[in-house]
This record gives C-alpha cells, sequence and structure tokens, in this order.
C-alpha cells in the first residue's frame, strides 16, 4: 500500500547516523572474528594458477562483481560469474587451474549450490563467503569466511545493507592483502589502467608526446634573426632549437631570448641567433617518463626542453603545452 512520504529533515539524518552506526559496528565485529580462515583464503587466492571466479546472485552477485573487480586491477586475474548464468553455460568459462569465491548471505541460494556440486567434481578450490556458517554452502565449502551481521540497517531486517558493505569490506581486505603479498606497485596498477590519471602518469613516456620531424623548429647558430623568427612562427613552440653540423643541440632561442636581445640592441636584423641564445638547454630523453620532464621543467620555469638520444643527438622538443594535452599533468 502507498503512502504519501512526509519528510523530517532532522528524521533524515537521524536515520542516516542510524545506519551508518550499524554497519560501522558490523565491520568492527568482522574486524574482531578476522584470524586464520582469512589467512588460509589468502594463501588459496595467492596459489591459485588460473583466475579467481566470484559468483553471486542478487545483491551478492553485485558485491561479488565490485570484488572480482578490485582484484583484477590489484594483481589478481579475476572475473565476475553471474550465479543464474553459471548453470546455463557459463560454468563453461572455468578451468580446473581456477579457484571460486563464492557469495551468498544466507548461504542457502540454490543456483550457487548448484555451482558448488560442479566445482567439487572438477577438484577447483572454492571460497564461501556467507553469514551463516551451518548453511549448505559454507559447510561443503573448502574454506568459509563469515560475514554475520547481528542486524540489517534496513528497520525491517530485511534488505542487505549491513551484511552487503561487510562483505564488500572482506572483499576489500582480501584485494589488498593479496596486493601487498605480491609486491603489487603503482607502476603495476598504471598498468591495469592505462586510461587514468595514473597509468597516463607513469606509462607515458617522453617520446610519446614529443614533437619531431618536420614539426621541430631548427636553425644553425649563423641563421640571420630574421629567418629564426620565420621557424619559430612556423613551427609554434615558441622557440627554436640551434644544432651544430653533428645535429647535436649547441642552444635554443625562444621569446624570452629574443626580447633580451632587442632590449640589448635594438635593431635585431643584423644579428646572427648565435648571438642571441641561450648555451647548453636543458635536454631529457625520449625514453624518460614525460611526467619526469614535467618536474625538470616545473623546477627550471620552462616551457620547452631538448629531447635528444644516448649520443645527444636532436630527437625532438618538449613544451609545456604538449603535456597538458596528454593529460600527464
Amino acid at each position: 500500500m502507498n503512502h504519501k512520504p512526509s519528510f523530517d529533515p532532522a528524521a533524515a539524518v537521524a536515520s542516516a547516523h542510524r545506519t551508518l552506526g550499524i554497519e560501522i559496528s558490523a565491520l568492527q565485529a568482522l574486524d574482531q572474528r578476522l584470524g586464520q580462515d582469512f589467512s588460509q583464503a589468502v594463501g588459496m587466492l595467492l596459489a591459485c594458477e588460473g583466475r579467481i571466479v566470484v559468483t553471486g546472485i542478487g545483491k551478492s552477485g553485485h558485491i561479488a562483481k565490485k570484488i572480482a573487480a578490485t582484484l583484477a586491477s590489484t594483481g589478481t586475474p579475476a572475473f565476475f560469474m553471474h550465479g543464474a548464468e553459471a548453470i546455463h553455460g557459463d560454468l563453461g568459462m572455468l578451468t580446473q587451474h581456477d579457484a571460486v569465491l563464492a557469495i551468498s548471505y544466507s548461504g542457502t541460494a540454490s543456483e550457487l549450490l548448484t555451482v558448488l556440486s560442479v566445482v567439487k567434481r572438477m577438484g577447483i578450490p572454492l571460497i564461501a563467503i556467507t553469514g551463516h556458517p551451518q548453511s549448505d554452502l559454507a559447510r561443503n565449502a573448502d574454506l568459509h569466511l563469515d560475514v554475520h551481521v547481528a542486524q540489517e540497517a534496513c528497520p525491517l531486517n530485511l534488505a542487505p545493507t549491513a551484511s552487503t558493505t561487510v562483505t564488500l569490506a572482506l572483499g576489500d581486505a582480501l584485494a589488498v592483502a593479496c596486493l601487498e603479498a605480491r609486491g603489487f606497485s603503482a607502476e603495476d596498477f598504471a598498468r591495469s589502467h592505462p586510461g587514468g590519471a595514473l597509468g597516463r602518469r607513469l606509462l607515458t613516456l617522453v617520446g610519446d608526446v614529443m614533437r619531431s620531424g618536420d614539426a621541430l623548429p631548427i636553425v644553425h647558430p649563423q641563421t640571420p634573426i630574421p629567418a629564426a623568427l620565420e621557424e619559430m612562427s612556423r613551427k609554434g613552440m615558441g622557440m627554436t632549437i640551434v644544432i651544430d653540423q653533428d645535429k647535436q643541440p649547441v642552444g635554443i632561442f625562444t621569446d624570452g631570448d629574443l626580447r633580451r636581445l632587442i632590449s640589448r640592441h635594438g635593431d635585431i636584423r643584423g644579428l646572427t641567433v648565435e648571438q642571441g641564445m641561450s648555451l647548453q638547454p636543458k635536454s631529457v630523453s625520449a625514453t624518460a617518463l614525460a611526467i619526469e620532464a614535467a618536474t625538470i621543467m616545473d623546477a627550471n620555469r620552462l616551457n620547452q626542453m631538448v629531447v635528444i638520444d644516448g649520443n645527444g643527438l636532436l630527437l625532438g622538443a618538449l613544451h609545456m603545452h604538449d603535456l597538458l594535452a596528454a593529460k600527464v599533468i
């Protein structure tokens, strides 16, 4: 029967405090229960030579999907298998090298019990996460992790709330324990998240974003200033690199150098680049991380930097705008 809602701001805040209090208490109870069974579960996950197959149905299925994603992104290969779809063909995804993490608060979901029987026949290790240690799923699993809660945050004590929070937190604890045991690093995380901010910072090389070839402004020391300015305007980097006959950068002529040259000489049309360039320009290797180049440029208040190879030969140039466009900074 539908009732018109009666909104009381103070009651809403009080409800939130009650919900969070119940869930915090449930998490604290879980924390007190953790022990040898948890360490054994971590050992089973680490020993798996295939993938961790996380399965569940209903609200537990949603939590299982998140746990599988967390495991996969932190160095433990895993995927989610829906409990209902499993018994209609998806069990074919399992191999004897895998391990199964089955989640059901009641421990009586018929779909997961069917999965359990198949997994047992295949000899695949199975860890059950339930709130009922005496349930069929818990008793027949190779290992059981207890996520029992004294009460749900739902005032009817029906909707999964505290129990799903506790299960999700336990999944995070398993993933982090495996991460630490594997020595999973920020670089490893970046490789799993190449599209994210961390991935761009830790995977993007200078060579990926530098300008090269015809886009590179280049002149020689004896180039007249007017010709150098034309080169700078065409290439749009606010500078030009000055190279010797061996293609080694000997200097850089920037907008700042131009202003200083005009201040000293006034009419600069008869001068050459050699008379106004900055010597020994800052350089970086194309194989260096772009974020490292950004750090050097920021520390030295540079907008541009020369890119060279191992022999000191010119490969390209980097502009701060290139780093911004690549979202490295």
